[in-house]
This record gives structure tokens, C-alpha cells and sequence, in this order.
């Protein structure tokens, strides 16, 4: 199976036993929105909530950093997962943080054709007509198991080298202006600009109107657009590590599965008195 499946595919599937279905809504800090209420206010039947500001390093001061694999493994045993279980990702956030949470569970060892992300999020369920449930779920304990994060992250120390050497390509995701510079960045504190060398490819490039992520011809061609060369090592970066990873997914629709996520991303790097800004 792709990284992506469908609304059809979810109702058809949706009460089979190796099913978990996880709501990752995330939004901005000024959004005004309690994505946590709208959860108990409607969801998908079976689904439970993680809140990737809970299930991170919280005594990092940079937001939602990934947590200890020890701690990733209880929360998800928490929410009645295990590693057997296929698992289905949805949001309801316009920066669509189901990806943040698939590249999460991709981190810390998930089989990839065993997790994926609802093409269209909650908008694409609630159009299709589909059963929505309400309340707070208490699913029973299950027993997952985490590895340590490796291949598909990458560090300050990491970053540094690569626009150092230049042995991959970085993708930025955030909005032009902000990638420029002509636009400050939403959390205080943060110097504007870019990493040298970097190329933008603004995440919202990569859906269509419809919120579905747009198809693999259109998407190889939104990145050979903005100057991506997929023959080359990439890594993906934003402002907190959650747009860069709808940048991921989408080159992993492309066959390419590798592509790690800088986890500080720009709230990390912008910060730093002495990385290179552009």
C-alpha cells in the first residue's frame, strides 16, 4: 500500500481488528482552535487523540522535538497501540499535521505498509458522509515497542554539516515570504531567512484545492519546480519540523521512503547565533 489511502478504503476497512485509527490534529499556537475538544466533539468511529505537544521532548525548550523512544512506546501503549497494528492518520489542521505523526511513528521503527495518512484528512470523511463518533475513547493498554530514531532525523550538528558540505538538499516548507525573509517568523526571537543553498517548496504546493494531496505526476512536478533534483540526498526542514513532514510523505508517495526531517527546523536554526542565514 501507498503512504496515502483513501475514505473508501477506511469505511470499508474501518472495524478490522488490526485497525488503529489516530486523530493527529495540530494547529499554530494562535490558531484560537482546542483541537483536543473538536476530537471529543467528532472524530472518526474507533479513533483516539495524540497531541504531538504531549508526545514530545517536554523538557526541550524548542516545540514538539521528538520524545525518547521510551517515552514515544508508553504514550503509544497508552492509546492501546502495539507495533502489529495497521495504523491510519488523520488531521483536521491546515497544516496538515497527520504527516508530522506518520513520519513519527516511521522514526521510531513502524513498518511503512503499516502506517499511512486519510487522503483529505477529516474534511474528506465528513464529505463523503461517512459516521463520526463522540466522547472520549478508552481503548485498553497496549504493548508498543519503539526503536531509537535514527535514519529518518536529523540533528543541529547534522544540518550544520550538510550546509557545511552540501551533501544533501534541503527543502524548506514554509511560505515564501518567510523563507525569504520579507516576512518575520511567528515565534519570537527567530532570525529571518534561510539556510544557504536551501529551496523552497512551500507545503501548501503540494495539495489540490480539495485538501487531497495532488497526484504523483503533479507532484513530481511541483518539485522539479521548485528546483528539486530527486537524484539527490534530501532532507526536509519548516519552522517546527511538522510541514517539513508533509514534504517527506509526499516524496515518499514518489518512491522516495529516505527523505529524514530536521527536527528543529527553523525554531532550532533560526535561533542559533552563529548558523549561517541567507
Amino acid at each position: 500500500m501507498t503512504p496515502l489511502i483513501s475514505t473508501e478504503w477506511l469505511q470499508r476497512h474501518l472495524t478490522d481488528a488490526d485497525l488503529a485509527v489516530i486523530d493527529a490534529t495540530w494547529d499554530m499556537p494562535d490558531s484560537g482552535r482546542t483541537p483536543h475538544s473538536d476530537f471529543l466533539n467528532a472524530h472518526i468511529p474507533g479513533a483516539v487523540f495524540a497531541d504531538i505537544d504531549v508526545i514530545a521532548d517536554t523538557g526541550n525548550p524548542l516545540p514538539h522535538m521528538l520524545p525518547a523512544a521510551a517515552d514515544f512506546a508508553a504514550a503509544m501503549s497508552a492509546l492501546g497501540l502495539d507495533r502489529s497494528k495497521r495504523l491510519v492518520i488523520y488531521d483536521d489542521s491546515p497544516v496538515r499535521s497527520a504527516a508530522r505523526m506518520w513520519w513519527m511513528f516511521r522514526a521510531f521503527g513502524h513498518a511503512r505498509d503499516r502506517v499511512h495518512v486519510l487522503d483529505g484528512g477529516l474534511a474528506a470523511w465528513k464529505t463523503a458522509g461517512a459516521p463520526l463518533d463522540t466522547g472520549a475513547p478508552a481503548p485498553a493498554r497496549g504493548s508498543y515497542e519503539a526503536e531509537e530514531p535514527a535514519g529518518l532525523v536529523r540533528t543541529l550538528d547534522q544540518m550544520r554539516e550538510i550546509v557545511s558540505k552540501q551533501t544533501a538538499q534541503i527543502i524548506d516548507a514554509r511560505s515564501a515570504p518567510r523563507f525569504s525573509g520579507k516576512a518575520p517568523e511567528p515565534r519570537a526571537g527567530l532570525r529571518s531567512g534561510h539556510m544557504p543553498g536551501a529551496c523552497n517548496l512551500p507545503y501548501a504546493a503540494l495539495y489540490e484545492e480539495s485538501g487531497h494531496f495532488k497526484s504523483p505526476d503533479a507532484l513530481r512536478q511541483t518539485l522539479k519546480d521548485a528546483g528539486v533534483d530527486l537524484d539527490r540526498p534530501l532532507v526536509t526542514t519548516c519552522g517546527s519540523g511538522v510541514t517539513a513532514a508533509a514534504l517527506s510523505l509526499a516524496l515518499a508517495l514518489l518512491g522516495r521512503w529516505d527523505v529524514p526531517v530536521y527536527d528543529g527546523s527553523w525554531a532550532e536554526w533560526g535561533a542559533q547565533p552563529d548558523t549561517p542565514v541567507t
